[in-house]
């Protein structure tokens, strides 16, 4: 890795925690740079825009988010164990950027206002779901869930439920939202998803 590319790569880690809890509007340039500990020239030395470095801040976020909520699971024997922890380290594991999850946070933000983003957090979501669908298209392969299950519906219901659960659980600053999601979750996977 070049100096130039070390650079860039410290700029985007400075950079991901101040884009994931202010967002795009709200992180500041004297901000990014107080936290880079460059000026705007260095800073845009490296990027052509802000909008560039958001995107390359959500990418770095995203990707230590996702690599931090698929801890373990390929230790789990079985698809339902597998979709168990997957749910397990959401809760349980708080992403190692702080601000909360980049995909809800940009979704948000960046619905209408932001093409760009808007972008990046859809294609993080399309790879979120379609890596839980291929769990559980796999556990039905094996034959460990019901053969009528329907891959895509129980990735959507556990994303949709758990990214409900985290906003509440800010909202309220505690985990009595997630926990009850949670439990009712596993509940899902143990009456309707898996053989009986």
């Amino acid at each position: 890795m070049t100096k130039g590319e070390q650079t860039r790569r410290r700029i985007v880690e400075a950079a991901a925690p101040i884009f994931n809890k202010r967002g795009y509007e709200g992180a500041s340039l004297s901000e990014l740079m107080a936290a880079t500990g460059l000026k705007k020239g260095g800073i845009y030395r490296h990027f052509a825009s802000k909008e560039e470095l958001a995107a390359e801040a959500f990418d770095y976020t995203w990707e230590a988010a996702w690599k931090v909520r698929f801890l373990h699971l390929d230790e789990m024997a079985t698809g339902i164990e597998k979709l168990k922890q997957y749910i397990a380290n959401f809760v349980d594991r708080r992403g190692p950027v702080a601000g909360g999850c980049p995909v809800l946070n940009t979704a948000i933000e960046a619905d209408d206002g932001n093409p760009v983003l808007r972008a990046h957090a859809a294609k993080a979501l399309r790879f979120w779901l379609s890596r839980l669908q291929a769990i559980v298209e796999q556990a039905r392969k094996r034959g460990e869930t019901r053969p009528e299950v329907d891959p895509k519906a129980v990735a959507t219901v556990i994303v949709a439920s758990l990214e409900g659960a985290l906003m509440m659980s800010r909202l309220q600053r505690n985990d009595e939202p997630l926990r009850t999601v949670q439990s009712r979750l596993i509940r899902y996977l143990e009456t309707e998803v898996a053989v009986a």
